[in-house]
């Protein structure tokens, strides 16, 4: 039998290189007093502009055009917004022996943003899955994430996300539903606009974050954050990390397997059910955590990289499946961006 063709390389995402160079930057030179006045009022703006445009990115026509596949969505979404919770939930017997409870209150996070769609639709067309059902998927669940996890955060994590306060609420609707809104209501007008500088526009994207993941850090140097992690700490937190994400990489096959689901909707169900996205993540944690968003970022960071890693490997594996067809794949020198930086050609299935 051949074996598997494995990646030349695992992927190494640029952007989390980036993220963490900001994050030593942050640490280095973390901006005080007025700057640092003048960083969280910029990462303010820059969290707005980000869900005006994840608003005027997405389209509602598709979205709507995706509900012929309900069970597959409504599975996603099962997987994304109450498996994960719940294990999240359970890893609070860690805590203070493996994990510190800041580190916990991060890895809970973690377990509430929604999926992320660029890497849920390159890894299923590497794999040879259904590619319309995980693009549809992640769309929904981007959608859902933009209700339920602030509203998710506000109820599990309590004080640490801000809780049910006017103060965390009047956050959430300024900087996160109001704009996104907007980028629904302006999208006639701005798509044409958004697609002729798609390439700038993701360079946008990409600094917003970079701001906000800098203001978050400087306030946490501000607030001593770095002698609250230890060495150990970290590898226990990468440890539980990768047990989370295979428990959902079996999970999310094997369950929709059960289910009833054909070859092709279980790879989409798995890649889509498994991932989290950090471009989400991010900002959202700059509005629910204030200062504390440096340490409840972290979880995410090191869980992107992981996903990334584990998955690349996996969809090359599930490519080589005997089963393996190439119905839902997208067309021959189709590009998908799996994450901020890091590219996918689609290939032509042999």
């Amino acid at each position: 039998m051949r074996r598997p063709h494995m990646p030349a390389r695992l992927p190494l995402d640029p952007y989390v290189l980036a993220l963490l160079g900001t994050v030593g930057l942050a640490a280095l030179l973390p901006a005080r007093g007025p700057a640092g006045s003048a960083a969280e009022g910029a990462a303010t703006g820059a969290v707005a502009l980000l869900f005006f445009l994840y608003g005027a990115r997405l389209s509602t026509r598709e979205a709507l055009d995706g509900l012929r596949h309900w069970r597959l969505h409504l599975t996603v979404l099962a997987c994304t917004f109450v498996l994960f919770p719940l294990l999240g939930l359970a890893t609070g017997a860690l805590v203070p022996t493996l994990l510190t409870p800041a580190l916990h209150s991060g890895l809970l996070f973690l377990c509430l943003v929604p999926s992320t769609i660029q890497s849920s639709i390159a890894f299923t067309s590497i794999a040879r899955g259904n590619v319309p059902a995980a693009i549809c998927a992640g769309s929904f669940s981007s959608l859902a994430g933009i209700f339920l996890t602030p509203l998710l955060a506000a109820g599990l994590l309590g004080n640490n996300a801000g809780g049910f306060s006017a103060d965390s609420l009047l956050k959430i609707v300024f900087q996160l539903l109001l704009p996104f809104l907007l980028g629904q209501a302006l999208r006639r007008w701005t798509g044409p606009f958004l697609v002729r500088n798609k390439k700038v526009l993701g360079h946008v994207d990409r600094g917003s974050i970079l701001l906000v993941v800098y203001a978050a850090f400087s306030a946490g140097m501000a607030a001593g954050i770095w002698h609250q992690v230890s060495v150990p700490r970290l590898a226990a937190l990468l440890a539980v990390e990768a047990v989370l994400l295979a428990v959902m990489l079996l999970v999310s096959w094997y369950g929709a397997k059960r289910l009833g689901f054909g070859r092709a909707d279980r790879i989409a169900i798995q890649f889509a059910g498994s991932k989290k996205s950090l471009a989400a993540g991010l900002p959202m944690a700059s509005v629910l955590f204030g200062a504390q968003a440096s340490l409840a970022v972290l979880p995410l960071m090191l869980f992107h990289q992981m996903q990334l890693m584990v998955c690349a490997v996996l969809a090359r594996r599930r490519a080589q499946d005997p089963a393996a067809d190439a119905g839902g794949e997208l067309p021959a020198g189709h590009v998908v961006e799996v994450s901020p930086g890091v590219q996918h050609p689609v290939q032509q299935a042999r």
